[in-house]
């Protein structure tokens, strides 16, 4: 395992395990953390199938392209040709108000509810905290205000995405339909799903961390945490929030692309999850990009992950 993966695992992965912990190993896991150009894009059409009944889905369809990158992360290595169905996916990440739908519809118990607790990042005490009682309806537990309605669902675990996918007669994307759409169809060679600059005219193109540490001040994008759905300009083949604001779970498990020799022990329990959020990441840009990925487990639960859905044709 390289130094830069070795150090993904230990920050991503240690940090969000504790969903599968007890309580008290999942404390005990929160104190080991706390102490160790512009968009000159050509607009590309992709096919929106005369058929797309879905409403706020977007239809791609099939066809081969090159995923990864041969100059990200070593995770994102090498460049590969991957064959993509058509299929459609969610033009926005899940809301909060689809979620509530959802939770009345199922009486479904969030993994977060299940815990009693999620993961917050503690901007003052500079450190992630357990809080009691933080879920998707309460992001920063039950004495702060509710999520707002319009704004992506959040403190959802890969259990939890799975479920209401099922529910409402889809599936999770895969990581190779992500990558796709967020490409535009494998079209867009872009850095970013909208462009290849961060900043156009002063203006942040997505909700996404300012500096390089966790001590960096925010809200130059407009947000300090999640913003609503949609609020930033779409990509060039109409979908919304494919980098920042929140992680987007895939249906996958993490693994390591073929060619890539460097070592990694599979775990069936490791998601992937792509997009980058509007919190700091250890890869910066490079975590919300077209390309960029991660990986947490099943039961994790915080406050800066989604999800999107997507549907066979």
């Amino acid at each position: 395992m390289s130094h830069k993966l070795s150090k993904n695992f230990i920050y991503l992965l240690s940090i969000l395990i504790i969903s599968c912990s007890t309580k008290q190993e999942r404390k005990n896991i929160i104190s080991e953390i706390n102490t160790s150009e512009n968009a000159d894009v050509n607009i590309i059409k992709n096919n929106i199938s005369p058929d797309d009944k879905e409403g706020g889905m977007v239809y791609f369809e099939g066809n081969s392209f090159m995923m990864g990158s041969d100059n990200g992360p070593s995770n994102e290595q090498p460049t590969h040709k991957v064959e993509v169905k058509s299929f459609f996916i969610d033009k926005h990440p899940v809301s909060v108000a689809d979620f509530r739908k959802f939770i009345n519809a199922t009486g479904h118990k969030t993994d977060a509810d299940k815990f009693g607790d999620s993961g917050v990042f503690d901007f003052n005490s500079l450190n992630w905290q357990l809080v009691k009682g933080a879920n998707w309806e309460y992001p920063f537990g039950k004495d702060a205000p509710k999520a707002k309605e319009d704004f992506p669902v959040t403190h959802i675990s890969w259990n939890d995405a799975t479920a209401y996918a099922t529910w409402i007669g889809k599936r999770l994307p895969t990581e190779v339909e992500w990558e796709f759409a967020a490409q535009c169809g494998g079209k867009n060679k872009t850095k970013f799903s909208w462009g290849n600059e961060l900043i156009v005219n002063g203006k942040y193109m997505a909700n996404v961390w300012q500096g390089k540490d966790l001590t960096a001040k925010q809200g130059d994008d407009g947000f300090v945490h999640t913003s609503p759905i949609g609020y930033y300009q779409e990509t060039p083949c109409g979908m919304s929030d494919m980098g920042g604001n929140v992680w987007n779970w895939c249906s996958d498990t993490f693994k390591l692309y073929d060619g890539n020799n460097e070592p990694f022990e599979v775990n069936s329990d490791l998601k992937v999850i792509r997009g980058g959020s509007f919190f700091f990441d250890e890869n910066g840009e490079n975590s919300f990009t077209t390309t960029g990925r991660a990986y947490n487990t099943a039961e994790t639960s915080l406050f800066n992950i989604g999800f999107r859905c997507a549907k066979d044709i």
